[in-house]
């Protein structure tokens, strides 16, 4: 099989995963809080990270790490998983999972107005286009299947949601800036730095050591398919690509597919703005990432 094949292979799995991670989300904060949550994912995910690594015989990277690097470690653990995650596990818990997956969603776009003060980058026309028609999608997916929002969205649910997006896309521009370690190896330290955190953090919440098993087995999920594994995986299908750029689309499948597990597990009605609303933000992040073709 060829390397191009294997990415996609990759790739597939990648979908599968993050697609079930809504479903999982709300399933598991049946059994723990978005606290508990957060805690018992990231220590999860951190083990599969350093097994990843010795499988990988990369564990050596982790030697002699300049003081520097761990600071940074630290602060974009600090970003992601740790505030990431923690703002998404609340606004899951204020919002039904159709309406928090697809607004979580938008990143790509707020990436791009990141990349303008921090990356020196212009905002292209194109790119405030599909902003504003992003902005409607939002809007959509917020009324919950009526247009009168402010009777049907919760509001801080909302704003949590879409802060995810920020936060994710201000951790993906500060690893840009960080290429000195391994990215499997950085990880690690992402997640490690953000245990501790969400650990000691949660020490100081009542009953946030009474957990239960199917509440761990939850955590144990999201910490491998949603968190650990599959990032390598999908850091692996990029790595195979022919063209990253081909292999890059292929995630915007997710929120369907995501759709397609909250609709036959959770058993919540899909409503059509949902989809609508779905349909214009990734009509919105294609646009924007699609170059204008001349002659």
């Amino acid at each position: 099989m060829n390397s191009n094949k294997l990415s996609y292979i990759f790739a597939g799995l990648t979908i599968l995963f993050w697609g079930t991670a809504a479903t999982a989300f709300k399933l598991s904060l049946q059994h723990l809080n978005y606290m508990q949550l957060l805690a018992w994912a990231s220590l999860f995910s951190t083990v599969i990270l350093l097994i990843t690594l010795t499988i990988t015989g990369k564990l050596g990277t982790l030697k002699n790490i300049p003081r520097k690097e761990l600071y940074r470690s630290a602060f974009l653990g600090f970003t992601n998983p740790f505030a990431y995650y923690l703002i998404v596990f609340k606004a899951y818990e204020l919002l039904p999972a159709q309406v928090a997956q697809p607004l979580n969603f938008i990143w790509p776009l707020v990436l791009v107005v990141l990349s303008v003060p921090l990356l020196g980058q212009k905002l292209s026309g194109r790119s405030l286009l599909a902003l504003l028609f992003s902005f409607f999608g939002v809007i959509l997916i917020s009324s919950q299947g009526k247009i009168d929002i402010f009777n049907q969205s919760n509001p801080l649910g909302i704003a949590l949601a879409l802060t995810s997006s920020i936060v994710w896309a201000l951790y993906w521009i500060l690893n840009l800036k960080a290429k000195q370690l391994d990215p499997i190896a950085r990880l690690f330290l992402n997640f490690l730095f953000a245990t501790f955190m969400a650990f000691a953090l949660g020490s100081f919440i009542p009953n946030f050591w009474e957990i239960n098993a199917k509440g761990l087995i939850g955590a144990a999920y999201i910490g491998c398919f949603e968190m650990g594994i599959t990032f390598v995986l999908w850091l692996k299908a990029l790595s195979l690509a022919s063209s990253t750029a081909r292999i890059g689309n292929t995630i915007y499948l997710v929120p369907f597919v995501s759709l397609l597990f909250i609709g036959l597990i959770l058993g919540e009605p899909i409503y059509w703005t949902t989809l609508a609303g779905l349909a214009v933000i990734v009509a919105s992040i294609v646009f924007q990432q699609t170059k204008t073709q001349k002659g």
